[in-house]
């Protein structure tokens, strides 16, 4: 169930028109009705039922979306983009899932340059704090949802398969993988700032080598955005 007080003054904020626009990448035409079976294993909540209908997107549905992607750390919501709902959408309806279980959507600045500080791989500059993605995992078929998100081209996919997770966006079309294989070309600073290679590091990285990870993996992005603009 979702908390009450938050969905209410959410749905408030919404109506009135004053939370900011989000961009969204060019919607496909869904299958209507669309249905959604979420799980947050942050707040144990869940949803399940319809998000639209043949008019569009039902208002009260994600109204409630929005507050079950919100930012779990402080409770925080945006008005999420309803592109990235309907990516997600399709690719559980692609592989045959029932249910997604969601790792991570919406992100205040805060909690982002937090994670940032303390979590090897989070953009500095993440889609999460638009209300553009989505971290998610199957019960199965991961590695197939992948795959069909890749060839969508509907905008960022980020394979984690260490992790048993995928990041999905609504921008720029790009992909990557992390995991140690994908990273085997990459060199660090260690805590001494000499460099060193990521692949066959069998250990913790230290907040140095975390640091110029993050910034490799900025770069990365950043070169992919250009690339696909």
């Amino acid at each position: 169930m979702i908390n009450r007080r938050i969905l209410l003054s959410t749905a408030a904020g919404w109506a009135s028109g004053l939370w900011p626009i989000v961009a969204s990448a060019v919607p496909r035409p869904p299958s209507m009705p669309r249905r959604l079976h979420l799980v947050n294993p942050h707040t144990g909540e869940t949803f399940d039922g319809p998000y639209r209908d043949d008019r569009g997107p039902i208002p009260a549905a994600i109204a409630e979306l929005c507050v079950f992607l919100r930012d779990f750390h402080c409770g925080a919501t945006t008005r999420m983009d309803v592109g990235v709902i309907d990516f997600l959408a399709d690719l559980i309806a692609a592989t045959g899932e029932k249910k997604a279980t969601i790792l991570s959507a919406y992100r205040t600045p805060e909690t982002n340059a937090m994670l940032a500080r303390t979590t090897f791989g989070v953009a500095e500059h993440s889609q999460h704090m638009y209300g553009r993605a989505l971290d998610f995992s199957l019960d199965a078929r991961l590695d197939e949802a992948m795959t069909t998100a890749r060839a969508m081209r509907r905008g960022g996919v980020g394979w984690y398969p260490q992790s048993h997770f995928i990041h999905i966006d609504t921008g720029p079309v790009r992909n990557w993988t992390l995991d140690e294989s994908g990273l085997g070309n990459l060199l660090l600073f260690d805590a001494k700032g000499a460099l060193v290679p990521f692949a066959g590091m069998h250990r913790p990285l230290t907040v140095a080598e975390r640091l110029s990870l993050q910034r490799q993996l900025a770069r990365a992005e950043f070169i992919a955005r250009r690339h696909w603009r």
